[in-house]
């Protein structure tokens, strides 16, 4: 017996029926960074471990649990692209992106490989998109790269989110708040004889000396409980964290976002200071973060370039059609000839006739091709009602119809089939097609 292959857990195949709503996602994406200025950057699907390892921090989930190692043949060790900012930096700083002293504006469109559990917004495989803006730590800009998320769902017609920010502090405010967590979480942790209590997942209790903020991003309900009482880091920003906090929030004002703060944003990666934000829909479940992103100033030279302050955000696609359809708010359209050509025959239509309109049909075809037109035509069908049978299966907008006096007199027939009205065209001036 034949084997049947399957599409491996945790992907799937974006089907023809579907890939227009992904491919429309994505234009209006393209749109909307570009007109922030923001330019494209591809990076290669994989990339030196290190790179994550470095970026992301080893106590992330990430690093820990969900990246696709593997080594070449020379025994180096690479993983596939898990997120999509480490990337982009380390190709910033090899290709010296910022030499010229100006903010570096990076949007991204590709596909990330984590290995997780794979259920509804969450795959092994999965499209993200992203932008980048390096070079500046004014805090307009962390406003700004918030405003063009914004921007994106609202574009695309989404009314069901809400925008969560906070500020995690900088390097020197962020010891004191770890402290306040420390201290905080450990009669949850530690029993009085100092064994572990199973109060809290066993991840958490790593976190716990790795990095405390962690315990604030965990997903397990009983941990979560916990860290509902847990200290504000608003409570522990030093006065320059505190006055970037609230620069952001009065662009966001200018700007015209909404928002509400959340002190409990941390963020699921290390490299993240001072401004952290999400966007949420409350209507997806568990999974119901369309994406966020913050500020990361200490990054590009933790991975070996100057110290360069940056801002960004990514999302995914695939929760954000979820999003779309859920609202009934998708707004891209099929993909529909504009026109259907036609070939009238009849049973007194000699082989000569039949030949000069298959001939006029394909001119005309390739002419509309050429000129960026979608237009169809099925050379097999040969009676008039399977013609027209098939395209009203694909949705024309318009029929043009070459039959026996349409060849004749060197004209077409040109039906609306939306509205049923037919007028003529000389074929001298299909330019106006």
């Amino acid at each position: 017996m034949a084997v049947k292959y399957t599409v491996p857990r945790g992907t799937q195949d974006i089907l023809p029926k579907d890939s227009y709503k992904w491919e429309y996602m994505e234009m209006v994406f393209r749109k909307v960074a570009k007109s922030y200025g923001y330019q494209e950057i591809n990076t290669p699907v994989f990339e030196q471990t290190e790179v994550f390892e470095r970026s992301a921090g080893d106590s992330t989930d990430i690093v820990q649990k969900e990246m696709y190692r593997f080594q070449d043949k020379k025994g180096r060790n690479f993983a596939l692209r898990p997120e999509g900012t480490a990337p982009v930096i380390r190709s910033y700083i090899e290709n010296n992106l910022g030499s010229e002293g100006h903010i570096t504006k990076l949007f991204y469109i590709e596909a990330m490989f984590r290995y997780d559990r794979p259920q509804s917004g969450r795959s092994r495989q999965f499209s993200q998109f992203g932008c980048e803006c390096i070079g500046t730590n004014h805090p307009y800009y962390d406003a700004e790269n918030i405003t063009v998320f914004w921007t994106y769902l609202k574009t695309l017609g989404l009314k069901n989110f809400v925008v969560e920010i906070n500020s995690i502090g900088c390097s020197e405010c962020s010891e004191t708040y770890n402290t306040a967590l420390k201290d905080y979480f450990k009669k949850f942790i530690f029993l009085p004889n100092n064994e572990i209590s199973d109060l809290v997942c066993p991840d958490c209790q790593t976190r716990y000396d790795k990095n405390p903020k962690r315990l604030l991003d965990c997903k397990i309900p009983k941990c979560k409980e916990i860290s509902k009482e847990a200290p504000s880091m608003l409570d522990y920003l030093d006065d320059k964290c505190k006055t970037h906090f609230s620069e952001v929030q009065k662009y966001l004002d200018i700007l015209k976002v909404p928002y509400v703060i959340n002190p409990k944003i941390v963020r699921g990666l290390d490299y993240y200071t001072q401004t952290a934000f999400e966007f949420i829909n409350y209507n997806l479940g568990s999974q119901n973060a369309l994406g966020g992103g913050g500020r990361y100033d200490g990054l590009i030279k933790q991975m070996g370039g100057k110290d360069t302050p940056a801002v960004g955000f990514a999302g995914g696609f695939s929760r954000l059609l979820l999003s779309l359809i859920n609202e009934n708010s998708f707004q891209g359209d099929c993909p529909r000839p504009k026109y259907y050509i036609v070939c009238a025959n009849d049973s007194s239509a000699n082989d000569e006739n039949v030949s000069s309109k298959l001939t006029k049909a394909l001119e005309l075809l390739i002419f509309l091709r050429n000129k960026g037109i979608y237009a169809e035509f099925d050379i097999e069908k040969i009676s008039l009602k399977a013609q027209l049978k098939n395209a009203n299966r694909l949705k024309a907008h318009h029929v043009i119809i070459i039959g026996e006096e349409e060849l004749a007199k060197n004209y077409l027939t040109l039906k609306n089939m939306n509205t049923g009205e037919q007028t003529t065209l000389d074929f001298d001036k299909i330019d106006e097609l």
